[in-house]
């Protein structure tokens, strides 16, 4: 029972010390994660947030863009609000649009651009690759790295599957011309006899 103690101490001890400065952190009961609020904080990035956050409230702060990756620790995440921010929605935007894709589609109805000028106000969902500006620059020169990889890759399988063959073809010629030669020394030696 002391060691069952010391763990939920340490437990509830590592949770309270993974709790962003800024930020009201809530537990949601034992196991079940963190609920953390970071809404009107004035924050100007995202701060290093705890794996097991259930809830994430980001909304009304100064966040313009999210660093890629940042958010990608967040597995267990199931709530998260994130407007009323002045999102600069250029290609580093990319990140965010593409995560809030995938976790909340709710909230990335609720993402507003605040920059630039011409797509202000525009939901985050609703951008287009023509809107992003630089990123038109930036995804083929990406894609075209990946484009020569996979083409080297390529070209190493079908090298590997045409030596294959060949040592295949090579091994079935070699041992049909033993079975010949078997055959051939066989029969002179039993003429003799």
């Amino acid at each position: 029972t002391v060691a069952g103690f010391a763990v939920l101490l340490l437990f509830h001890m590592t949770q309270t010390e993974v709790c962003p400065p800024p930020c009201l952190c809530k537990s949601l009961g034992k196991m079940k994660g963190l609920e953390i609020d970071c809404s009107s904080r004035k924050l100007k990035e995202v701060p290093a947030l705890p794996v097991n956050t259930k809830k994430l409230y980001l909304q009304n702060n100064s966040l313009t863009t999210v660093p890629p990756g940042a958010l990608d620790g967040l597995l267990s995440l199931e709530d998260v609000k994130m407007f009323d921010n002045p999102w600069n929605c250029d290609c580093h935007i990319l990140y965010l649009k593409l995560w809030l894709e995938d976790i909340s589609e709710s909230s990335l109805a609720n993402v507003r651009c605040a920059t630039p000028a011409p797509i202000k106000m525009k939901l985050l969902r609703q951008l287009t690759g023509n809107e992003l500006g630089i990123c038109k620059r930036l995804l083929p020169i990406k894609s075209l790295e990946f484009f020569w990889r996979d083409l080297i890759l390529i070209v190493l399988a079908i090298s590997t599957l045409i030596l294959v063959a060949w040592a295949l073809k090579f091994s079935k010629k070699l041992v049909y011309q033993i079975i010949i030669s078997q055959y051939d020394f066989s029969g002179p030696l039993l003429q003799q006899h």
